[in-house]
């Protein structure tokens, strides 16, 4: 069973990231709109106010800056001064959605995801679309999503892992890493193949797709053929985000969520919204930090 770490518990804990430069783990709860941080070798724990929801973000080139993946669209934050500058909308135009899960791709193009925030059942009204490094905005050719998530990339960046939570299917598009150029889509763990909905994934340096499993309390680990390899367990229904951390990348943390659970489920598993990790023998990848233009 996993460690569970700090006493917050966060509604909606996501997009959890690792900074090899500051030693710190960072991530989001959406809900509440703020930026969170742990240093493992201190302990201390830190959070910053967003102006509105914080769905994803990405480690940019410089360490005081990070790119945000706010509710309506982009913008940068420094952490010296707390300023959230505005680089563009998306999806303006569909009231209905809001941005959702994203991470970059290895050549640092922001690739991210939209959730439908206002349908049950939702429809998938949603694109995909990727940050380019001049700043433009470029909607990828995969289809629309109902809860995009899972986004992230293989180690040779040959491979762009994306699920549409309410399929319950993980699959994955060939992706020229230089070009930037989307190819054929291929389903890589289908809906029965795990219980639970796949929802923020991250790479190993072997290649294996780390999958946190909401409504299952499981993380689990597919081999690049898409066999299941290994299951974590933890003590929280509602896993959302994993990401390898510490000096060697061999501690995997996963964040988790609250969201929607009655006092009655909260008080069955009370550590809902914690932070976990797991001392593992596989290493993870240095994040791919966003390279676009910083103004």
């Amino acid at each position: 069973m996993m460690e569970h770490l700090l006493d917050n518990r966060h509604e909606l804990g996501e997009c959890v990231l690792w900074c090899e430069r500051t030693g710190r783990l960072l991530w989001t709860d959406i809900p509440a709109a703020e930026l969170w941080s742990y240093s493992p070798s201190s302990g201390r724990s830190m959070s910053w106010r967003m102006p509105e929801r914080l769905c994803s973000f990405a480690l940019t080139g410089s360490d005081d800056r990070l790119l945000l993946g706010l509710a309506s669209g982009l913008a940068y934050f420094s952490f010296s001064t707390g300023v959230v500058k505005r680089i563009l909308e998306v999806e303006s135009d569909i009231p209905a959605t809001r941005l959702n899960d994203g991470r970059c791709d290895r050549q640092g193009r922001f690739v991210f995801g939209m959730f439908n925030q206002e349908e049950s059942p939702k429809r998938a009204l949603g694109g995909f679309y990727r940050l380019n490094l001049d700043l433009t905005l470029e909607r990828l050719p995969i289809g629309n999503a109902a809860i995009a998530n899972s986004i992230c990339f293989s180690p040779d960046g040959r491979r762009m892992y994306y699920a549409d939570s309410a399929t319950r299917e993980i699959r994955y598009c060939d992706y020229n890493p230089c070009s930037g150029t989307v190819g054929a889509s291929h389903l890589f763990v289908p809906a029965d193949a795990a219980p639970g909905e796949p929802d923020g994934s991250c790479s190993d340096a072997d290649g294996y797709l780390w999958t946190t499993r909401w409504g299952a309390g499981q993380v689990m680990r597919f081999a690049p053929d898409g066999s299941l390899d290994r299951v974590l367990a933890l003590a929280a229904p509602q896993p959302s985000c994993p990401a390898f951390a510490g000096p060697d990348l061999s501690t995997l943390y996963v964040t988790s969520a609250w969201l929607g659970m009655t006092a009655g489920d909260r008080a069955a598993a009370p550590l809902s919204g914690a932070l976990f990790k797991q001392a593992l023998d596989v290493r993870g990848l240095p994040e791919s930090r966003f390279l676009g233009v910083l103004r």
